[in-house]
């Protein structure tokens, strides 16, 4: 009698929920469930969770997608976590260290989207270390070295006391393993690890002021590094196995930031990772390109070697704020009560229920654009991410009236639809700019799953858009790393290519590149002026 196949776990965590999709080893989702966690919120530019109630929600999610797929969990034969580039602090023995001015110690995260250390990464950027040249020139307040410096300077004692100090994946791999090893992803990508020398650079940490963990030998910030994927410890211990319902000893590979997750569940469709760039479309956006060689691209963070793909090179663009925007956009608009209850009367989320009656109002997707006439936006409301890594960028509107209806409104969330594709235009030309050229966009995220978005991107872009056959690319990123850990596949490549498959192409539209051009030129219009403006 012939054994059942093996299925392979992928856990996600992203800025309001956990969520974990089970997957056969040809990449059909089985069965999925999330659970919402908890975000604190303390102005613009606080944000903090707790790694318990993360914890919590993956257990939850977990056992309730096994329970739902109907499998025996002995036929799960290996997992992987993706989850936010939120720093999380622990003190000894991994009880939560608190990050906030609450003194709560269960708020022990600090959110990727996070801007406490502004001055910060100002001050580090001003030094002009070399190893800066990896993260596109300037380094973000969004990345940890920032926020660790801001932790020594404004609460010493959490820092003082801390254990570890862990990207979110990592701690995740931690929790199920035991195992402390990082991923060259989170660490190459948010924390200055030279991975192409596998190594840390001392001299860096002791010029910006963090001299301790250099003196430490590196022990509370990582002192193993691997690929992504690759087996942490012994698989799941028992207590991690009892909570999340799975068998110990289970295979664990080392995790990924959740946009890259996105990457790893695309880039390997069509030509490969060297010709698609993956668009992770969420909360933010995040824009990932494979080179076989490191480029250099100012304002695009990077070049980090495999913190995607295992052997190339990576650069990492996107906007602090793309389905954020999109909702902070409408909620400007004094019809967005009525659209709301028109939406939860047709049983709809709000941007289905806009996308739809856009579609109404056009002759075809590509058409639509012609609603937003006049009306112009720059939605930089958290900054410019890319290419100008420009943490004080704020949002543009412009050509608004009087009109409070919801045909403006309609016109309101296109215009920012075009505003985030001018943006990712606007990233790709930079990197074309050095050298660094792709076909096409492989989208993946919540945000980017309607045909509306696609099409806005691909006409905004001039480049065409290719979605996954996988519904939840991100997901299936992370069970990629499980295949890879449990040595289902012989590497992340093969798996890639055996696991995602293309969907739909949505191709640029010959008749509307004249308004995208036209439309283009004024957002970069607008976005200079501003800058000027600022004295940028």
């Amino acid at each position: 009698m012939a054994s059942a196949p093996p299925c392979f776990l992928g856990i996600d965590v992203g800025t309001g929920s956990a969520r974990a999709g089970l997957f056969d080893a040809r990449g059909t989702m089985l069965a999925s469930a999330r659970r919402d966690i908890t975000l604190w919120r303390d102005g613009a530019d606080i944000a903090e969770q707790s790694s318990e109630d993360i914890w919590a929600a993956v257990c939850a999610a977990t056992r309730e997608t096994v329970a739902a797929s109907g499998i025996d969990p002995a036929r799960i034969e290996g997992l992987g976590f993706d989850a936010t580039c939120s720093l999380v602090v622990l003190g000894e023995g991994g009880r939560p260290l608190t990050v906030s001015a609450s003194g709560d110690d269960a708020r022990n995260i600090i959110v990727w989207m996070d801007h406490r250390a502004i001055s910060q990464a100002e001050r580090i950027n001003a030094g002009g270390h070399p190893v800066l040249r990896y993260v596109g020139d300037r380094i973000s307040p969004e990345m940890e070295t920032p926020k660790l410096l801001w932790l020594l300077e404004n609460q010493p004692a959490t820092y003082r006391n801390a254990w570890q100090f862990m990207d979110l994946a990592d701690y995740l791999g931690w929790r199920a393993t035991g195992d402390l090893t990082r991923s060259s992803c989170t660490v190459a990508c948010k924390w200055t690890y030279l991975a192409h020398e596998d190594r840390w650079d001392p001299d860096y940490f002791r010029s910006i002021g963090l001299g301790d963990l250099a003196d430490q030998d590196f022990i509370r910030i990582g002192q193993r590094i691997v690929p992504p994927g690759t087996a942490l410890g012994a698989g799941l211990t028992a207590s991690a196995a009892a909570e999340l319902g799975l068998r110990p000893g289970t295979p664990v590979g080392a995790g990924l930031i959740d946009a890259h997750a996105g990457g790893i569940g695309t880039v390997g469709m069509a030509e490969g990772p060297e010709s698609n760039l993956a668009y992770v479309f969420g909360t933010s956006s995040c824009t990932m390109t494979s080179t076989r060689e490191p480029a250099f691209v100012p304002g695009v963070w990077g070049p980090y070697y495999q913190a995607m793909v295992p052997g190339l090179w990576l650069n990492e663009g996107g906007q602090s704020a793309a389905g954020a925007a999109i909702e902070q956009l409408l909620a400007l608009h004094p019809a967005l009560p009525e659209a709301s209850a028109a939406a939860r009367a047709d049983g709809k989320p709000l941007p289905v229920w806009l996308a739809e009656v856009a579609a109404r109002k056009a002759e075809n997707l590509s058409d639509v654009v012609r609603l937003a006439t006049g009306l112009h936006v720059v939605p930089e409301f958290l900054g410019n991410r890319a290419p100008f890594a420009d943490p004080h960028a704020r949002a543009v509107i412009a050509g608004l009236g009087m009109e409070r209806d919801l045909h403006s409104l309609v016109a309101l969330y296109v215009a920012g639809l075009c505003g985030i594709a001018y943006g990712l235009r606007q990233i790709i030309e930079a990197q074309d700019s050095q050298g660094v050229s792709v076909d096409r966009i492989v989208i993946s995220g919540g945000a980017g799953q309607l045909d509306l978005v696609r099409q806005i991107l691909a006409d905004g872009t001039g480049k065409p858009v290719l979605s996954s056959k996988a519904a939840e690319p991100v997901l299936l990123g992370s069970a990629i790393l499980g295949t890879v850990a449990a040595g289902q596949y012989p590497g992340m490549v093969e798996a890639m290519a055996a696991m995602s498959r293309p969907d739909r192409e949505y191709g640029p539209d010959a008749g509307a590149a004249a308004i995208h051009d036209a439309r283009y030129a004024t957002f970069r219009a607008l976005q200079q002026a501003l800058r000027d403006a600022r004295g940028v």
